[in-house]
């Protein structure tokens, strides 16, 4: 999923106008001359940012040299960018163009370490809609340089079941069977269990994807042997208080993927500033 540059552009322009104001006041009151920056990491992460950074040279004049791709490791002392332009114009961007880069560096750098710990299990890792209201495709965008993949951006393109609406339906199986004609015929539905029983019940309703929320290791395997056995078709997820030190646990009950909200809302910004070339 690739973010329009329509909605690019639009981000980085209120992104602007939040910090801007009524305008610059350093800008009102100094004389416009060239100027030449650059993004100097003082920590380790993993980078991303840049297709937003663009987008905002594209609409204010700066040019820019990059040095770094997203998804790409830094190490401290790394230059990322290095970038021109008139200095009220970088002046008045250098904190927009550096809350772009350290908001979502956090989430990537974040993401590649789970991603880490899934290397060689055949499982990937998901986000989750855990994110703050106005930034999804941005903080989605992020997960996807750190190396994850998004679960839904929506409401609208796949159907899950979760508990609280499992208690607003009566009979699964003729839910089921209704929704079918009345989704997209691509869409997928997603039911959440809370335990084995749950999980039987629905992959017996015909769900495409069942998710084993807060499940032990032990009862999330006996969910993926019922599958082997007699649902191959259907796609198992894992979810709940997953951490850096479980993941790797989970992923090897043989689960196709495990999604996490904390890739996101528990990401720390990397140490990165500006500095202006004497």
């Amino acid at each position: 999923m690739t973010v329009s540059q329509h909605l690019i552009e639009d981000f980085v322009h209120r992104a602007v106008e939040e910090d801007l104001g009524r305008g610059d006041l350093f800008a009102r009151i100094s004389e416009s001359r060239p100027l030449g920056a650059y993004i100097l990491a003082k920590s380790e992460g993993v980078f991303a940012g840049r297709e937003y950074i663009e987008a905002l040279a594209g609409i204010y004049p700066l040019e820019l040299e990059w040095k770094i791709r997203d998804g790409e490791r830094f190490t401290p002392g790394d230059r990322l960018l290095e970038i021109k332009g008139d200095s009220r114009d970088l002046l008045s961007l250098e904190r927009t163009i550096l809350d772009l880069a350290l908001h979502a560096s956090g989430i990537a750098t974040l993401t590649a370490r789970y991603v880490t710990e899934l290397e060689g299990t055949g499982c990937v890792l998901l986000d989750t809609r855990k994110t703050r209201p106005g930034l999804r495709a941005f903080e989605k965008y992020a997960v996807r340089c750190g190396g994850g993949q998004n679960h839904r951006m929506g409401l609208d393109d796949c159907l899950m079941l979760k508990d609280t609406h499992l208690r607003a339906i009566g009979d699964l199986d003729r839910f089921m069977k209704e929704v079918r004609c009345k989704i997209p015929f691509t869409a997928r539905i997603e039911i959440e269990c809370e335990d084995f029983a749950m999980a039987e019940r629905a992959m017996s309703a015909g769900a495409d994807i069942v998710m084993c929320d807060n499940m032990d290791s032990a009862t999330i395997r006996e969910v993926v042997n019922l599958r082997n056995e007699r649902y191959p078709h259907i796609l198992l997820e894992a979810s709940g208080n997953v951490t850096l030190e479980t993941i790797r646990s989970l992923a090897e009950t043989g689960v196709d993927a495990i999604s996490s909200g904390s890739i996101i809302h528990q990401a720390t910004w990397p140490d990165l500033s500006m500095k202006v070339d004497a």
